[in-house]
This record gives structure tokens, sequence and C-alpha cells, in this order.
């Protein structure tokens, strides 16, 4: 454990990031419990805010899949009233300011879990607990703040069970549809109700949402190839 012992607090604080609009239900009961959420952006749709600030209070930043409804959240989050000092931000690589006084580095973008001492302090990847990018793990992270002021990290992998498929679709009709389902992903629409307007299944309808998201400025034809169809 590190940290600072100057508060008599205790915290359980659960940290996720990239949802990409979508809040598993593994995820949802993990985050039961907690005293609050951190959020370090990619979130995609205020569907996932409102539906996280159920739980316990969530303090969000802004990543760069999160269009213009999430103008008023912060791209950076100083949190400095949990005993410990905590700077969030979406994607390290833009971190401008000195980090020196900070206990703990909160970032995503990459979806790789990743906790490291560095510095002086930890930084933590909670990795994406959203939709799957290519193999990676499912991750999320669990802060626990002692009553002394330390702190330790938790890693927790999501078991998941990938959907099998739910309805047979063509080549034709997912290109017929992909020029709608853009616009859908840019309105905040989730992958559960992309799969069900559409006709899709889970996993291609999440499969398309991170092609398009993970990759700025791909077209329709461009998602088809690289779907393989």
């Amino acid at each position: 454990m590190i940290g600072r012992g100057d508060k008599d607090l205790g915290f359980q604080i659960g940290v996720i990031a990239d949802t990409h609009g979508l809040l598993r239900e593994e995820v949802k009961k993990r985050l039961q419990g907690c005293d609050r959420i951190f959020h370090a952006g990619d979130i995609h749709t205020p569907l996932v805010t409102e539906e996280l600030n159920r739980i316990a209070p969530t303090y969000f930043v802004r990543g760069n899949a999160d269009k213009e409804w999430a103008e008023d959240i912060p791209v950076t989050r100083v949190i400095d009233d949990i005993g410990i000092l905590v700077f969030m931000i979406h994607n390290r690589k833009q971190i401008n300011e000195s980090l020196e006084p900070y206990d703990l580095v909160i970032y995503g973008h990459s979806h790789r879990y990743e906790e490291k001492h560095m510095d002086g302090k930890l930084w933590l990847n909670p990795g994406s607990c959203g939709p799957r990018r290519f193999k990676l793990p499912v991750t999320m992270a669990m802060l626990y703040i002692e009553d002394d002021g330390s702190f330790r990290i938790e890693r927790i992998d999501i078991e998941t069970v990938e959907p099998q498929k739910e309805f047979e679709v063509t080549a034709a009709t997912v290109k017929k549809y992909l020029p709608a389902i853009i616009k859908d992903i840019d309105k905040g629409v989730g992958v559960e109700r992309l799969a069900k307007k559409y006709h899709l299944s889970n996993a291609l309808a999440e499969q398309i949402c991170r092609l398009y998201l993970t990759h700025p400025g791909v077209d329709a034809d461009g998602i088809m190839a690289k779907l393989g169809l």
C-alpha cells in the first residue's frame, strides 16, 4: 500500500474506462456497493453517465470518442477529498501539467490494463470494460483507500460469454444499414439498441461500434473491408 495517512477515511471506488456505450451487466454488478466510480473517458453516450450515477456518484473525464454531448465533461480532473490526490485523464500522452504532487494517475484510451509505479506515484489504466477490442481481456479495477490513508488496487477481469449469432445477416444487409448505423452511433445509441434495431447479433453490432470508434474517419466501405464482408 502507498499513500498519505492524513485522513481517517475508507473508500471503495470502481475504476473503469472505454465503455463506448456498452455497460455490461457483469460490470454493473461489480460496481454495486462502491462509494464512488471513476470513469477515464470514451463514455460515448449520456445513458452510461446516467446509469453509473444511479449506482454511485461518478467522476468522468472526456475521451476522444465523446462527442458534442460531452462538451461539459472536463478533459482532466483532480480528486482531492478521498485521502489521496488523484489525477485523471483519458489519454496519458496529452498530459501537459506537472504530476509531482499526485499519488495516483488514472487514464484509459489503449484498452490495455496497466498498473505501474513511476516517478513516485502509481499509474493505472483499468483497461476497457466495454466492447472487446480484438482479443484483449475485458477489465476494470477497484481502488481501496484504507482508514489510515493508504491505498491498494485490485485488478478485475470480467468473465464474459461472448454472444452467439442471434441473426443470420448478409454482407448486402450490413452494407445497406451501415450509414444509418453510423449516424446512430454518433447520436450515442448503444450496442444492444443497435442490434435490436437493425436485426444484428450483439457481437456484430459491438464489432461495428468498435471499428467506427477506434478508427477515426473510417467510412462504411472501410468498415465493410475491416469486417471482411
